[in-house]
This record gives C-alpha cells, sequence and structure tokens, in this order.
C-alpha cells in the first residue's frame, strides 16, 4: 500500500504542544478545549478567531517550536502501519526543518519515500496540486489526515481517504485508533 499521511495530529500528537503554545500566547484566557477546537479546524483559523497580530503568529511559532519533539508524540501503532506499508509520504503544512527536526528525533526518516512541507513551494491544502505530484510519482491508494481538508485533495484525484479521530462526513474510512486499523490493514496485506 502507498499512504499519503499528513503530519500534525495524524503521524503525531502534537496538538498538546499547539494547544499549551496558544495558551501561553493568550495569558491562559481562554480555554484549552476552546483552543483545540480552533486549533483543529486550522491555525489560520484559530489565528483569525483569536485576533492574533502577525507578531502574535510569529510568537506561536517560536513558542511551539522550541518544544521538544519529546513532547510531540507519534500515535501510538503508526509505526507498525508505516513498517508495512511499501511506500509512505508526507504533505504537511508544518516548514521542512521542524518536521526534520521531529522525524530525525524519533529516526522515523528511513519511512518516508517523499516530503512535501509548507516551505516547498505548494499551495496550502486544500489545493491538490502537491498531492498531485506526489501521486504522479508514488501511486498514492489512500491519503490519511486527521482533518478534512487533509482528505479533500485526495477526493479531488479520486484517491480513498481516511480520517483519523474525526468523524466528519467525506471519507472512506474512518480510525479513531491505529491499532485497529492496523489489524484490519494486515489481514488485508497477507
Amino acid at each position: 500500500m502507498h499512504i499519503l499521511w499528513d503530519f500534525d495530529g495524524t503521524l503525531f500528537n502534537t496538538y498538546p504542544a499547539f494547544i499549551e503554545a496558544m495558551d501561553k500566547l493568550l495569558s491562559g484566557k481562554v480555554d484549552k478545549k476552546e483552543i483545540e477546537q480552533k486549533l483543529k479546524v486550522s491555525f489560520s483559523y484559530a489565528a483569525k478567531e483569536f485576533h492574533l497580530s502577525q507578531q502574535q503568529i510569529t510568537e506561536f511559532k517560536a513558542i511551539e517550536t522550541a518544544i521538544s519533539p519529546k513532547y510531540k508524540k507519534p500515535f501510538p501503532f503508526v509505526e507498525e502501519i508505516l513498517k508495512k506499508a511499501r511506500v509512505n509520504v508526507i504533505m504537511t503544512h508544518k516548514p521542512f526543518n521542524e518536521v526534520k527536526t521531529i522525524l530525525d528525533y524519533y529516526k522515523w526518516n528511513d519511512y518516508f519515500s517523499d516530503i512535501i512541507a509548507g516551505d516547498h513551494g505548494y499551495p496550502r491544502k486544500p489545493n491538490c496540486k502537491a498531492y498531485q505530484y506526489l501521486h504522479h510519482k508514488h501511486h498514492i491508494d489512500l491519503v490519511i489526515g486527521d482533518r478534512l481538508l487533509d482528505i479533500l485533495p485526495g477526493k479531488e484525484l479520486g484517491i480513498k481517504t481516511c480520517l483519523f479521530q474525526n468523524n466528519e462526513q467525506g471519507a472512506d474510512f474512518y480510525v479513531d485508533d491505529y491499532k485497529r486499523f492496523f489489524d484490519v490493514l494486515n489481514e488485508t496485506w497477507k
């Protein structure tokens, strides 16, 4: 199987770090559940909803980047899926150096054949140009993301899609736990 992965909230549980960074930026004046809800839509959405200035956006990114990768853990059993898949690629809005830092920390670089990051010049999701490139090069079978905007480009290209820990309508498959997903995939890979 050839899988295109989103990064934040799909491969790695980075939301706790994002929430802490936003909470610090907002001086604890907003409930963390509200911060999480807005960040899960997108960072741009949260920045707009919280009326962040450009300086605050820059400050948020500095706070979040300074948080050690040990607090941005991979989801349980995702590594087993990476090991079993024939090809894994990443498409993320996160800058490449931040992706590389986390992958280096967990020694996961070898799992990925290709990475398109936010600073590689492709339009942001849900634009499908980066997905087109990865699909043409790697013949993607499945797109996995935690937000609807992560899977919409895959849907547009006719690729099967999976939402992780999100039941929003629009995906072909829904997974709350990679262990169950691994067990199902393992049966099909036999």
